[in-house]
């Protein structure tokens, strides 16, 4: 059925006719994006230009002449997604109050009959411009003021009138625009970094490309038109496919619905769909931060301009142009292209242009990155030492960087100097963890690795490794092991000899080695050392490593790095460094016990029963060469001390108590205690980090109290902590992956290492340390770690005897501890 037809059958039926032509509009396959935005407009036009008309003849004809009805914002500018609020505004020139309110009653009560979401007003022209003056957002709306019905001349006389108020008073409302962008901004995000963004509020979103138009009328600025209006388009083509997959008027795009929306647009998959809107989201961004750049401009010279013609006798104001490097200038807080600049005879101008810039904490100007797209020549392979140098001074810049790398890819500059970019540019990362898309969080990296520039011989190599570490996102397997294939090719293709290559690949294929080791594995286990030893292969790597390790952690997000993470990754660089360095390993011996540790191992043989103590633990953090450290240094947890005579179930009743405590374990190590001659009996000696999620730390007595009652089985650990989950309401959220559990190859010679990768919950730890001894396998250490909501842990375990276990045994251990935690 056609557009015409539709709009007949919708005449010829009224609200009911109206109704069913909608449907079948919105239901319509081969119908979408502007098209149908479109037709819906004009279907809802002449439906209620019907009521109007309906409404004026039941009211007598005299009513026709100094009524109109008024489409305004989104319904103004023709853009009705599926479930959009009508936007009206019925405008009279201050006749028969009562006349107009029956007509207004006339329109309102059809629309609301058909559930249609309305945001009415009835005003004369004089009422609609004093509420537009007071208030911003009623403005914006009446920029966009269409006529629908009745009196032509009063709707094009209150448009006239509106963009002139607008005009005139361009100089004052735009900053109060300005403004209101950037609290919606900090208060909803930025649409191209979010995991569930909404598509209208969110920075990047339709609210700012309607204030980019807001914009564009007051005839002060105007915003970068490529790409915009499509990127406009896109937001709007997602926004009715989530309307149209929820039935709902939202515009959150949340994760359970991602799959349906890609689905209703034709999409491949999730990720597809949340890149491209990222992708129109960047768009919106840029444009903004232009257009708010050249606002700020405008309004600047135009309160300067007055003085300087009277100080220059009525002449024109010449703008001042300062050099800062070859064929680039500061001119008006921008940097632009020197008049003598070539750009398509000096293929380095882009990167020289940018480091500039960077350095300077200015932005590009648009005019100057558009001239360098257009013309620039292709960089040689491999580049000139200058190129390089010129990049690794842009990566070292520090916060500034990010502006200036996001103006170089607006225009397409990026890809066309590292292709390798455009697989891992806007590419969502579905980890909690991470608060970036990929390719900005390499550049948080790289502003992160500046900061560490004079802790490391190579300050090149670390930025250009913190530029490259997640390269390899976006191809199938391993990203680390892509990305170091990658990074041979990208390092080589730049210029970097055949050395400072093995030294980059070697950081990306090992970028997360330090601190998954130091997170996961015994470091008192000299085969996890070795290791590391043998990866890394030099001391000038492992200080780059340690670098990029904190650089990129601190910018993944505040759950990726801690003190305590930092001090087990300095521990583990001191010992691999001592390696490199020549120095032997020996096979650990028992460490002996400690004054409190003896003296809780008697006790706990004398009573019959635990005992335990808790101690604050801090530490200094790592300090480079002549760095003095900042005062008090940082808690790390809570050491906690426990010693029971040896007996089974020991771990998931520790495990449990904690949890119903809500202690979170960091790190936990459990062994036999030697005992002092003449002392008899078996003593396990448990030596635990934990930390208080909310709150202070329990009383060590109460604790106590509890693991006795733990390990006579007269409490019921895993019932409490059901009551605990049953008593809290459940919110319906993302469904997480199943758990998985492996056995690590090779990871220790005294013990078999299974790793448990889960959901974080409260009570994981018991559930695991039940599962193993249910398995009969003794654990000598765990170390835990939790990141955003996945929990990371890794158990050294032994058989009864103390040896560990053969390879058929470990993976049945494995398998049968995941269908537990399964289950």
């Amino acid at each position: 059925m056609s557009s015409t037809d539709v709009r007949k059958e919708a005449e010829d039926s009224g609200p009911s006719g109206y109704a069913a032509a909608r449907l079948r509009l919105l239901t319509e396959g081969a119908r979408s994006g502007p098209p149908r935005r479109s037709a819906l407009s004009e279907l809802t036009d002449d439906w209620l230009s019907g009521l109007f008309n309906a409404g004026v003849l039941g009211a007598g004809a005299e009513g026709l002449r100094g009524v109109s009805l008024v489409a305004v914002g989104g319904y103004g500018r023709g853009e009705l997604s599926p479930r959009s609020d009508l936007d009206l505004l019925l405008l009279h020139d201050g006749g028969d109050s009562g006349a107009v309110a029956a007509l207004a009653d006339r329109i309102w009560y059809p629309v609301w009959d058909l559930g249609l979401a309305l945001d009415h007003s009835v005003r004369t022209p004089v009422e609609a411009r004093k509420t537009a003056g007071e208030d911003l957002k009623v403005q914006l709306g009446l920029l966009d003021a269409r006529h629908l019905a009745g009196d032509l001349g009063l709707t094009a006389g209150l448009r006239t009138a509106v963009l002139a108020d607008w005009r005139n008073q361009a100089p004052k409302r735009l900053p109060e625009l300005q403004e209101l962008c950037a609290e919606r901004a900090e208060r909803q995000g930025e649409l191209q970094y979010l995991l569930e963004p909404d598509l209208k509020e969110a920075r990047g979103g339709l609210r700012d490309a309607t204030a980019l138009r807001a914009v564009a009328a007051s005839w002060l600025a105007d915003a970068p038109r490529e790409g915009l209006d499509d990127a406009r388009r896109r937001l709007l083509d997602v926004r009715d496919a989530l309307h149209l997959t929820t039935g709902r008027a939202t515009d959150r795009l949340a994760l359970q619905e991602q799959d349906q929306v890609a689905a209703e647009l034709g999409l491949l998959d999730a990720d597809t769909l949340l890149r491209q809107v990222y992708e129109a989201a960047r768009v919106v961004s840029y444009a903004s931060d232009v257009t708010w750049r050249e606002v700020g401009r405008v309004l600047r010279s135009r309160a300067v301009r007055p003085r300087l013609r009277a100080m220059l006798g009525g002449g024109k104001p010449v703008a001042e142009r300062s050099p800062l490097a070859e064929g680039v200038v500061e001119q008006d807080g921008e940097v632009v292209l020197a008049r003598a600049a070539r750009p398509e005879r000096d293929p380095v101008l882009p990167l020289r242009a940018a480091a500039a810039a960077a350095q300077a904490g200015l932005p590009l100007s648009l005019h100057a990155v558009r001239r360098m797209a257009a013309n620039a020549r292709p960089l040689p392979t491999p580049w000139p030492a200058e190129a390089r140098e010129q990049l690794v001074t842009l990566l070292g810049s520090g916060t500034p960087t990010i502006d200036v790398w996001e103006a170089l890819e607006a225009e397409g500059l990026i890809t066309r100097l590292l292709p390798d970019w455009e697989r891992v540019r806007c590419r969502p990362q579905r980890n909690a963890v991470h608060i970036w898309t990929v390719d900005r969080h390499l550049i948080e990296t790289a502003v992160r690795a500046s900061e560490f520039t004079r802790r490391v011989h190579r300050p090149d190599l670390l930025l250009v490794a913190a530029l490259l570490h997640d390269i390899g996102k976006g191809w199938p397997g391993d990203h680390s092991v892509a990305g170091e294939i990658i990074a041979k090719d990208v390092a080589a293709r730049i210029g970097f000899d055949r050395e400072d290559v093995a030294v980059l690949s070697t950081l990306v294929r090992h970028h997360l080695l330090l601190v998954d080791t130091a997170t996961r594995r015994d470091l008192e286990d000299p085969e996890t050392v070795r290791s590391v030893a043998e990866a890394v292969g030099s001391q000038g790597t492992l200080e780059l490593l340690h670098a990029l390790t904190e650089a990129d952690a601190l910018a993944t997000g505040p759950a990726a790095w801690s003190s305590w993470r930092g001090s087990l990754v300095a521990d583990l660089v001191k010992r691999v460094a001592a390696v490199l360095a020549g120095d032997d390993l020996d096979e650990p011996e028992a460490a002996a016990p400690t004054a409190e540790q003896e003296r809780l191992a008697i006790e706990a043989i004398a009573t019959g029963s635990p005992v335990l103590s808790l101690r604050a633990q801090t530490e200094p953090p790592a300090l480079a060469e002549g760095e003095q450290p900042p005062g008090d240094p940082e808690p790390l947890g809570v050491e906690l001390l426990i010693a029971v005579p040896d007996q089974p179930g020991v771990l998931p009743a520790v495990a449990g108590v904690l949890a119903m405590h809500r202690l979170t374990v960091r790190t936990a190590e459990l062994r036999a205690q030697d005992l002092p001659d003449g002392v008899e009996g078996s003593v396990l000696l448990l030596n635990w980090r934990v930390a208080a999620e909310y709150g202070s730390l329990p009383q060590a007595a109460r604790l106590r109290a509890d693991l006795v009652r733990a390990l006579d089985g007269s409490l019921d650990i895993a019932g409490r902590l059901a009551e605990r989950d049953a008593a809290y309401p459940r919110r319906r959220g993302v469904v997480a992956p199943p758990p998985r559990v492996t056995v690590a190859p090779a990871a220790s010679r005294l013990a078999t290492v299974i790793e448990v990768r889960a959901h974080d919950a409260p009570g994981l730890l018991h559930r695991i340390g039940r599962a193993l001894e249910d398995a009969n396998v003794r654990v000598r250490s765990a170390h835990v770690s939790t990141l955003g909501a996945n929990a990371v842990d890794a158990f050294y375990v032994t058989g009864p005897e103390g040896a560990p276990l053969p390879g058929d045994e470990a993976a049945s251990v494995a398998r049968k501890l995941e269908e537990t935690l399964r289950a």
